[in-house]
């Protein structure tokens, strides 16, 4: 009888079920002890297709067929079935080579049993379905949704490009920009992450006990051990490390998951930044019946899904933190304690997932109040004073900035009080004729512009 998930003791299997159970195909254990089953299958065909191997019996092409079939028709039983067995053995990775070895001789094959696993180390089989596991998930799950999430904010930019707002530097009111320019921002930075991600590929190691090759060349010393092992790796669409302890170092696992640390940190400051937006009115919620904002307070509207993906992605990252920094330390030729903590792998993800759909949740609600935007910008004549000094400067004018910082710093100005200033200055009649039209509406530079920049990923 399935466990309700009432009982679950993490939100990830409990309340947020629903969006995580698409990671069950790549993390859970399940995944991992099929992806196992699979390099094991994949290397034992290799080898017993190799001319240089004469003592590995040949098989036809209908027996390959039936041996792929024991990972491709893997079930929900046939991993019990390895459980069963590891508890006998207390050993993961002997427990799926002894249940392959049993499947080979269902099928009449005991003459490649004594080859499965043949000149391996627990690790080669890890490392390369660890690598897979990773490399398929962000392949076809995760890079498609960040993607998404992106198109979402560049289609929001092209939106609100013509919507001049307020900037803030240090909290304080700045030079304008356009609603559009500020989710720009974000899609720039976060193809900039995107490309990084999708640009690194997993290693794969697979070399034996110490890394050597030992047991290779001892049993056969004329074959190209390193030349096989490589044409293995890439052909599971990993890149072959040529140098390893016992365990693949990790370094492009390390890397990997500190661009995904970073890309999270971009998506924390975007949940932030929508918050205080929201907090400012400059942003509003759309409601939906049904909904309650307080227990006590019945007029709010919380930012709930912003605040969501931030404390999702939080625990997001203190868990890459913790993975990025075990992978790559590992005593002599290996210790254990990398183990368990890959085991948690999936957790990352799944608060990212988590936190992805609430920000996708979040600006589906949202757009701008342009009455209280633009109210805060025609309270705000003091902020083209930036515009003002730059003409002095360009009119010769000595000590420009102190001048106008003189009659401005920590002071409001309004309309009236702005056109006096420009009316007092000696500069040119264009210029001055171009200061006496502007408005903080209009002092926006290219932020139209650069908010229909489109960054494709």
């Amino acid at each position: 009888m399935p466990k309700d998930i009432l009982l679950s003791v993490t939100p990830i299997d409990g309340r947020y079920e629903s969006q995580t159970k698409s990671l069950e195909n790549y993390f859970s254990e399940f995944a991992l002890i099929r992806t196992r089953v699979e390099v094991e299958i994949l290397w034992l065909l290799l080898i017993s297709k190799s001319k240089t191997l004469k003592f590995i019996p040949e098989i036809s092409e209908n027996q390959q067929k039936k041996i792929k079939n024991i990972f491709n028709e893997f079930s929900i039983q046939d991993a019990k079935q390895i459980k069963r067995i590891e508890k006998k053995t207390n050993h993961d990775v002997k427990a799926v080579e002894l249940f392959i070895v049993e499947k080979l001789k269902k099928l009449k094959l005991d003459k490649l049993c004594e080859f499965v696993h043949f000149c391996c180390t627990s690790e080669d089989i890890n490392n390369l379905s660890y690598s897979l596991m990773l490399q398929r998930f962000l392949s076809i799950e995760f890079l498609p949704e960040v993607n998404s999430f992106q198109k979402n904010l560049n289609s929001m930019a092209r939106k609100y490009s013509k919507i001049p707002m307020l900037a803030f530097t240090h909290g304080q009111p700045a030079s304008p920009t356009t609603l559009g320019k500020e989710f720009s921002n974000f899609s720039y930075r976060i193809k900039f992450h995107f490309d990084l991600i999708k640009s690194i590929k997993q290693k794969g190691k697979f070399n034996g006990a110490s890394g050597n090759y030992n047991a290779h060349v001892i049993a056969e010393s004329k074959v190209n051990w390193e030349g096989l092992s490589k044409k293995f790796v890439n052909s599971l669409g990993l890149e072959f490390s040529t140098h390893s302890t016992q365990i693949e170092l990790k370094d492009a696992l390390a890397t990997q998951l500190a661009n995904i640390h970073n890309l999270n940190n971009v998506l924390i400051d975007f949940a932030q930044d929508i918050w205080l937006l929201i907090s400012k009115s400059y942003l509003k919620q759309n409601l939906k019946a049904g909904e309650v904002g307080s227990s006590t307070m019945p007029h709010k509207v919380n930012p709930i899904d912003f605040e969501n993906a931030e404390g999702n992605l939080s625990i997001a990252n203190g868990l890459l933190i913790a993975l990025k920094n075990k992978v790559q330390i590992s005593r002599l030729q290996r210790d254990l304690s990398d183990s368990t903590v890959l085991r948690n792998i999936g957790s990352v993800f799944a608060h990212i997932n988590i936190s992805l759909n609430s920000l996708k949740k979040g600006i589906a609600k949202i757009e701008p109040d342009k009455e209280i935007i633009f109210k805060d910008l025609n309270n705000s004549w003091e902020i083209l004073t930036e515009a003002i000094q730059t003409l002095l400067r360009k009119n010769g004018v000595d000590d420009s900035y102190a001048k106008i910082k003189s009659i401005s710093r920590g002071k409001k100005l309004d309309y009236h009080s702005y056109i006096k200033i420009i009316n007092d200055l000696k500069i040119n009649k264009a210029d001055k004729e171009l200061l006496l039209s502007l408005t903080p509406k209009k002092y926006i530079g290219l932020a139209d512009k650069l908010a229909k920049s489109s960054f494709k990923s």
